[in-house]
């Protein structure tokens, strides 16, 4: 029972609708989340497979556009190597199915190649399959993390094996660049196309590490994180001298910036993301230096509104697409890959912030529905129409919540992401009984979702450094920021009388309501 329930005669609008969620309905959300996984990986594998995705409208498989090599928004993604199941092992897991998970396992093993001629970009085939197939490997060898022993006898470090298979197939796009920032795509049998573009976004070639830094590690080899923060240094190094920001697109050759717009959304997301997350994992300090000087620019020069998110007057706080050396509005639109952020300030202890910006994604989505792939703040309107069954706002829901506890058309498309994300955060955030959530061991989620146990073996390395930090770029801090220990809870950053109340006060979630038209 909901501690407000002492104060019925009290209660607002928004304190009867959220001030408790019943446990019938929970239930309820939970058992809908795994039939709808099930509906699209059941139905991917009767139509689809072994084609990489699943076209949902006429039920048939879908793979690389052979015919339109140009088609990049396809042919990036798929690369003719049954990417939905790939992409979905490890949420079977968190379902508890792990029959199967053996199942698709073994047909990983027995069916996939990565010996195909196919141009796929860097980014992609490294989130959906390289970090899927490390991610089951751990879990499948290491019974301590985080569902028990669920290895089968004659396992013998295959899906291992195929990441590093993969991961050597990637490395050409790291050649031939004057920067270290690698191209955007590789043909999986040649390497870099002859007419590859030099072109690049900040997401696309700085959001590698965690993937190689746990395959390096796995196996000892340097060589794959060597590159990996190769890059990600190299971003670092051309930022702004005056804001501190990253612009969006890059050339790799010049090192100039092509894009100079600065943002948290689509090209530069997951970038930040993994700054944070490759501290967590491998306690290296200068990838938390990074992600703190990237966080104190952002605030600097993104975010308006008030300065409290739940104390003061003024506009809400909203963090808006800016020029990367000015700091001025460039537009007045975000986009719903954003949304991902609330559930950064979360695993970085800014509580109060992430519950503001996660209240105006939620308030945009009670008005349409869905959230809109790009929303216009200003006019109250989207920009661009459709929702793809993105992750990113059921990804920081599920955070913020358990922090908290200590279309206007169809689209013939079901991407991966849908079941390998979307429907594990959903299922995970109405399974409080889940194994990840009773592990005595902690865990992040890749930029894809997929399980990542956080692990004493991932912070030691059977090499010396890689190089040295450049001068200047990377100086050690103040002694009062000093990087907190991965291991720190955040639990006691809510005050406690504000323990037993909504967490964002009913006046500011009625402003933000108003911001984006509910009312």
């Amino acid at each position: 029972v909901s501690y407000l329930s002492f104060f019925d005669g009290n209660k607002d609008e928004y304190v009867r609708r959220y001030s408790s969620f019943p446990d019938t309905l929970k239930a309820k959300m939970k058992d809908m989340a795994k039939d709808m996984f099930y509906f699209g990986y059941d139905n991917y594998m009767k139509y689809a497979f072994p084609e990489d995705e699943l076209n949902p409208i006429d039920c048939k498989g879908r793979g690389p556009d052979v015919l339109n090599p140009s088609n990049i928004n396809i042919n990036d993604v798929l690369g003719n190597y049954s990417l939905t199941l790939i992409d979905t092992l490890d949420t079977l897991l968190v379902l508890g199915n792990v029959t199967e998970f053996h199942k698709a396992v073994k047909l990983v093993i027995d069916t996939v190649s990565f010996d195909k001629d196919s141009t796929v970009q860097v980014f992609e085939a490294n989130i959906r399959i390289l970090g899927s197939l490390i991610s089951s490997h751990i879990l499948l060898t290491d019974p301590k993390h985080p569902f028990g022993k669920v290895g089968f006898d004659d396992y013998d470090n295959e899906l291992l094996h195929m990441a590093h298979d993969l991961a050597v197939r990637l490395l050409p796009a790291f050649e031939n660049t004057s920067t270290g920032i690698p191209y955007p795509r590789v043909n999986l049998k040649t390497g870099v196309p002859p007419d590859s573009i030099n072109e690049t976004c900040t997401a696309g070639a700085g959001s590698l590490l965690v993937e190689f830094g746990i395959l390096s590690r796995l196996i000892g080899d340097s060589t794959f994180e060597w590159v990996a923060r190769r890059a990600v240094r190299a971003l670092w190094n051309l930022r702004s001298n005056e804001t501190g920001l990253l612009g969006n697109v890059v050339n790799i050759q010049t090192g100039q910036w092509v894009s100079k717009q600065s943002g948290l959304g689509a090209g530069m997301d997951s970038f930040y993301e993994y700054l944070l997350k490759s501290y967590l994992l491998f306690g290296e300090k200068e990838d938390y230096r990074m992600f703190q000087a990237a966080y104190e620019s952002i605030h600097n020069h993104m975010r308006r509104g008030r300065e409290s998110c739940n104390e003061g007057e003024g506009d809400p706080p909203l963090y808006v697409n800016v020029n990367m050396f000015s700091g001025e509005i460039m537009n007045t639109w975000i986009d719903s890959l954003q949304a991902f952020f609330p559930g950064l300030q979360v695993l970085n202890g800014d509580v109060d912030n992430a519950i503001c910006l996660h209240a105006f994604y939620y308030a945009i989505w009670k008005r349409f529905g869905a959230l809109p792939e790009r929303y216009n703040w200003q006019l109250q309107a989207p920009d661009v129409l459709f929702y793809p069954l993105r992750p990113e706002l059921v990804e920081s829901t599920y955070l913020l919540f358990y922090f908290l506890l200590c279309f206007d058309t169809l689209k013939d498309r079901m991407e991966s992401f849908f079941l390998s994300e979307t429907c594990k955060y959903l299922y995970l955030l109405f399974d409080e009984d889940n194994p990840l959530h009773k592990s005595d061991n902690k865990y992040i989620f890749t930029t894809e979702g997929h399980v990542v146990p956080i692990d004493k073996r991932f912070r030691e390395k059977q090499w010396n450094d890689l190089f040295p930090c450049e001068e200047g770029v990377l100086a050690e801090q103040e002694p009062n920021k000093r990087p907190p220990p991965s291991n720190t809870s955040n639990c006691n950053r809510i005050p406690e009388e504000r323990r037993y109340t909504l967490p964002l006060k009913s006046v500011y979630m009625r402003q933000i309501d108003n911001m984006v038209g509910l009312f």
